[in-house]
């Protein structure tokens, strides 16, 4: 029977404060820590809510010069007095000084509750070490009081989670693309509480590291980390992907990935859970990823090897029109689509034998980065004057030659459209319409009198009087001397 009252007792007590909770209004505040502390210690700033719930562990405390933050840790109060019941929460983050000195915490505001509060800041003085006390003793931990209890002992938990670092390729050729991706993994029967700490600010630093200098990157750009569900080895992991991109090498020096860490919160749970205290203690720990290397290999041989594009590619063409008069333009896109860097395409080669006129084509391209995949389309549209009637394949005229790495050949693609031509040769009106400017205006009114070059006798006397002062004032100056 005792056993039985007291299970429901903190049941009904819960109860009890939930309902007093709704009878005050709740307020929030940014408590900010002392005005002075020793070099040895710590300042806080603690977002504490009056008769209510924090909604998240996480807030955007902000960064302090001469300061470091060292973790939260989280409190809560509940007091009973003249029968009536109030309770408090409190997220703290916890600064370390990095030097003694005077700094300046400025104004800042953070959202708690999907309520912005604002704080004024403050000046901190950091004096030397002082001698602490125990902080973990208090007035109730003395003998005699609450049992005689230690302060709540925490215990670490095995967490199963790593960090890794993989590609889908590992060996390319030259301008052949592969994937990275740094995800975080944790397994479905993970029982350690993990969380991201300051991720905008290691996402940032762990880029530099892995980015490699010689490679063309098309950033899949993720914005928002959401888990996925992932069978690694017969073992069910949730995937949290923290970038992705895939490169192309410029040559064939191998690329290697560093290893890097990723800085988690972990909590440690209390050894003896209570109802009302603190069941977790935030700590900190590092995931680091092993390196990977990924070979880059040359082309085979080929005239054009350090010209073509690498990739898995096909051809749609489209044409205005198949009959043709000469002097009239139509429009002819080459269309070129499929895997592979798109932004290194080059346009076509074309081939001029005077029974066509090319104009440069206007580029566009697209670019789709999904499913581990870069796929895209690039277009050249022409306008086409025809010159000479008859009946063409355009395959004679255009085609683009590139490199599969499926296939490890080189391949070409060319137009497949065939044209019919009618009307008058063109070939030689250019010639007869061309304006010969204004050089060629002049031929009939110029004497055409052969006559001897121009005296510039004035102008050797000139130079050798010059040259004799010259010589004049070097001796002059020599003998004065």
């Amino acid at each position: 029977m005792n056993s039985l009252f007291s299970i429901k007792l903190p049941v009904a007590l819960f109860f009890v404060l939930k309902l007093a909770q709704s009878a005050y209004g709740q307020t929030i505040q940014v408590v900010l820590g002392p005005d002075e502390i020793g070099e040895n210690q710590a300042w806080t700033i603690a977002v504490t809510i009056q008769n209510g719930s924090l909604k998240s562990n996480q807030y955007d405390f902000p960064d302090i010069s001469g300061f470091r933050k060292r973790g939260t840790s989280s409190q809560s109060q509940t007091s009973y007095i003249n029968g009536q019941v109030s309770s408090s929460q409190s997220i703290v983050m916890n600064y370390l000084p990095t030097k003694q000195g005077i700094f300046t915490v400025p104004p800042f505001k953070m959202k708690v509750n999907d309520q912005v509060i604002s704080s004024p800041g403050k000046k901190i003085k950091v004096g030397p070490p002082v001698q602490q006390r125990d902080p973990f003793r208090s007035f109730f931990d003395q003998d005699g009081m609450n049992g005689g209890n230690e302060a709540t002992e925490f215990v670490d938990i095995k967490e199963d989670a790593f960090l890794a670092l993989t590609t889908n390729k590992d060996e390319v050729y030259v301008g052949e693309g592969f994937t990275a991706n740094l995800s975080f993994y944790v397994a479905e029967n993970n029982r350690a509480r993990l969380q991201f700490h300051e991720l905008a600010q290691q996402h940032a630093a762990i880029l530099k590291k892995i980015k490699p200098g010689n490679c063309w990157e098309e950033n899949f750009n993720i914005e928002n980390i959401q888990g996925e569900p992932i069978t690694i080895n017969g073992v069910d992991y949730t995937r949290y992907k923290l970038y992705q991109a895939t490169f192309y090498p410029f040559n064939t020096k191998t690329i290697e990935f560093p290893g890097v860490g990723l800085e988690m919160i972990k909590f440690k749970v209390a050894k003896n859970p209570s109802f009302f205290g603190q069941n977790y203690k935030e700590d900190f720990k590092t995931f680091n990823s092993k390196p990977k290397v990924v070979k880059v290999k040359e082309l085979p041989p080929h005239p054009l090897r350090d010209q073509v594009a690498v990739g898995n590619y096909r051809l749609d063409e489209k044409i205005s029109s198949t009959a043709l008069q000469t002097g009239q333009s139509f429009s002819y896109e080459f269309n070129i689509y499929g895997e592979g860097n798109i932004s290194a395409i080059e346009k076509p080669t074309t081939f001029k034998d005077g029974s066509f006129d090319f104009y440069e084509p206007n580029i566009r391209q697209s670019i789709n980065r999904e499913n581990n995949r870069v796929t895209g389309t690039k277009s050249f549209a022409y306008f086409i004057i025809p010159k000479e009637p008859g009946e063409y394949n355009l395959s004679d005229f255009v085609h683009w030659i590139f490199f599969n790495p499926t296939t490890k050949k080189y391949d070409t693609l060319r137009a497949q459209a065939a044209v019919v031509v009618r009307g008058e040769s063109l070939k030689n009106e250019a010639i007869e319409t061309t304006d010969a400017g204004s050089f060629y205006d002049k031929i009939n009114s110029t004497d055409n009198t052969l006559r001897h070059a121009s005296d510039s006798g004035w102008l050797k006397t000139t130079l050798s009087i010059f040259i004799l002062v010259m010589l004049a004032g070097s001796a002059y100056l020599v003998f004065r001397k």
